[in-house]
């Protein structure tokens, strides 16, 4: 019998393995497609009742969410969940529904809260479609596991508290990727190992991770949260007590106790002038208590109890107007003021205090303080200040910055002429009439005779160069506002030396009169600097000049006043004769010379950036917060034992 052809074989190989590849890569995508699927579309998973109607799409993502949680609940003994049935997932216990931030006609869930409801389960993965929780409240339950990932979605999350469970794994780092948190409470739980520094770089109000089993050593960092109440105790915190806790300022209460700190206590704490809460007991704290600890003049509890502290108790501390209580036993000082034992409460057993009961033995005393400190030894980094937030300097006069410059020139020559001649013209209203007539003879000077009418007369006397050193003092400061002209009305007034002032060009200053010759003056302001010095005798002829004789020695002394005191300083420099944009255009109208002036003024620096806790999300909760023991924040309860 003939063998069969080899290629044949190849080929019924090459088939079998084809048709292989395509089943496996068939049922790879379809397993893909339905792990998509079961997270975005849950209906078929939870075989949603098509009878069903929602509002809209995020009360039906809402109802997928919760009821894939509950069926991931084992125990309700309160019947907490019992109601969760139903497409009207705002009715149900412990769900609150708030209009959506930026579409307040579409509904949506805005917070859970089951605090104290010992509900036994885990938090499934579902809960990533509650994509517009506030806050996320399910403090004193037993729930475990680890916190799911899918909570990432919660841009909106203002309060997570996850306290009092049997979470477990490491810190829930995904808490870091949430925009909005601003209050972290994960305390009495099962989390284990470091503690990321960047939870110390984000901007929380609160911190809660104590009653752990943490273990690191306190970042340099810590320093960096701009936090009020942050508790890390009874965890496995090593090293210093960090002197960038220093930059703290917003602190009200700092809970270090029972962690292993090895260091003395920052020497400059006296500066988290707003503490209230201060306890670093149970640690290994060595060194005297700082005296900077009486600047702390908010603080109503201070413990430094079972530690190695040593020395004498500073009075001052037992004089703060607010303490309450002050515990400092199982330590090793050695000196206690009086007005120490006129606390409400304190407590200074097993210390090396004399005539008081209850204390330690001369061995132990001796043992410890024959030793020794050296605060240095522990090489704890040094405590250096976070610059202030540079504060935008104050606008200084920037509109009339630009101008005085360029007034400066012309008014040198030109206000020498002024003073005499064009005096009186200008301070009585009859000057804004002259402006017409002085135009007409203007032709040989035009530039001079349209900028301000009154001007023309000014012009005759300038052409001489002895009427310059006369003036020179008091022309300058009218000169600066006017370009030109501006300097000649200001001499003019010497009775009304207000009024003249503002006529010609000192219009910027808030006088009536600049508004009416300002339209004209800045665009020829120019052109009148180079011609005042040749100003035609013809421009005298007008009727002001027989006023000159009497006005000239007023106006000297008047132009200083009325001239803008900003706009005077600048224009001292002589600078090329370019026309004054700014303080020229801006003066005619009366409005602008009022933020030239005001500008003059610098305006206070703002005050100080302070840190204020952000308000919470549009949403409105008003179910009950995390539990308050005593003071504010304070740790619920230990959790019970379930055996």
């Amino acid at each position: 019998m003939k063998n069969p052809n080899p290629h044949h074989h190849l080929l019924l190989l090459l088939l079998i393995l084809l048709s292989c590849s395509n089943s496996v890569i068939s049922s790879g995508g379809r397993h893909l497609q339905s792990h998509r699927d079961r997270f975005i579309q849950r209906e078929a998973y939870l075989s949603i009742d098509p009878t069903y109607r929602f509002e809209n799409r995020r009360l039906k993502a809402a109802y997928i969410a919760l009821q894939a949680w509950k069926s991931a609940i084992v125990s309700d003994p309160f019947n907490l969940t019992k109601n969760w049935s139903g497409p009207d997932v705002c009715s149900y216990t412990g769900v609150f529904c708030a209009p959506y931030p930026l579409n307040p006609s579409v509904t949506t869930v805005a917070g859970i809260d089951l605090n104290h409801g010992d509900i036994a389960g885990s938090l499934p993965e579902e809960l990533g479609l509650l994509r517009d929780l506030a806050l996320f409240h399910v403090n004193s339950n037993r729930f475990c596991g680890r916190v799911p990932r899918e909570i990432r979605r919660w841009s909106l999350l203002f309060e997570l508290d996850l306290s009092n469970n049997r979470f477990a794994g490491p810190f829930p780092d995904v808490v870091l990727s949430l925009p909005s948190i601003r209050f972290l409470d994960i305390r009495y739980n099962e989390f284990e190992g470091g503690v990321p520094k960047e939870l110390f770089n984000k901007v929380f109000d609160a911190i809660f991770i104590n009653n752990n089993r943490f273990q690191f050593t306190i970042p340099d960092n810590f320093g960096n949260s701009p936090v009020s109440v942050i508790v890390i105790a009874n965890n496995n915190f090593e090293g210093c007590v960090p002197e960038s806790l220093l930059n703290m300022t917003n602190l009200n209460e700092v809970l270090l106790l029972n962690n292993a700190l090895k260091s003395c206590i920052p020497s400059d704490i006296g500066v988290l002038t707003n503490l209230t809460v201060l306890d670093l007991s149970f640690n290994q704290l060595v060194g005297p208590l700082p005296d900077s600890l009486a600047d702390l003049v908010n603080l109503q509890q201070l413990d430094v109890a079972h530690n190695l502290l040593s020395g004498t108790i500073p009075a001052s501390i037992c004089k703060l107007p607010h303490l309450e209580n002050f515990t400092f036993s199982y330590n090793y000082f050695t000196g206690e003021p009086p007005v120490c034992l006129k606390l409400p409460d304190f407590d200074d057993e097993e210390n090396c205090l004399p005539d008081r009961p209850d204390q330690r033995s001369a061995g132990q005393c001796q043992a410890v303080l024959s030793k020794p400190v050296d605060c240095r030894s522990f090489k704890c980094k040094p405590f250096r200040p976070s610059p202030p937030s540079p504060s935008p300097p104050p606008p200084a006069l920037p509109p009339c910055e630009e101008p005085p410059p360029p007034p400066p020139p012309p008014s040198l020559p030109s206000p020498p002429p002024p003073p005499p001649p064009a005096i009186l013209p200008p301070p009585p209203p009859p000057p804004s009439p002259p402006p017409p007539p002085p135009p007409p003879p203007s032709p040989p000077p035009p530039s001079p005779l349209p900028p301000s009418p009154s001007t023309p007369p000014p012009p005759p006397p300038s052409p001489p160069p002895p009427s310059p050193p006369p003036p020179p003092s008091s022309p300058p400061p009218p000169s600066p506002p006017p370009p030109v002209i501006s300097p000649p009305p200001p001499p003019s007034p010497p009775p009304p030396s207000p009024p003249s002032p503002p006529p010609p060009v000192i219009s910027p200053p808030p006088p009536p009169s600049p508004p009416p010759p300002s339209p004209p003056s800045p665009p020829p302001p120019p052109p009148p600097v180079i011609s005042p010095p040749p100003p035609p005798s013809p421009p005298s002829p007008p009727p002001p000049s027989p006023p000159p004789p009497p006005s000239p020695p007023p106006p000297v002394i008047s132009p200083p006043p009325p001239a803008l005191p900003p706009c005077e300083e600048p224009p001292p420099p002589p600078p090329p004769p370019p026309s004054p944009p700014p303080c020229p255009e801006l003066p005619p109208p009366p409005p602008p010379p009022l933020p030239c002036e005001e500008s003059s003024l610098s305006p206070p620096p703002p005050p100080p950036e302070m840190y204020v806790s952000p308000t919470p999300p549009a949403p409105v909760y008003e179910g009950p917060l995390p539990p308050i023991m005593g003071l504010p924040y304070g740790s619920p309860p230990p959790p019970p034992y379930y055996y």
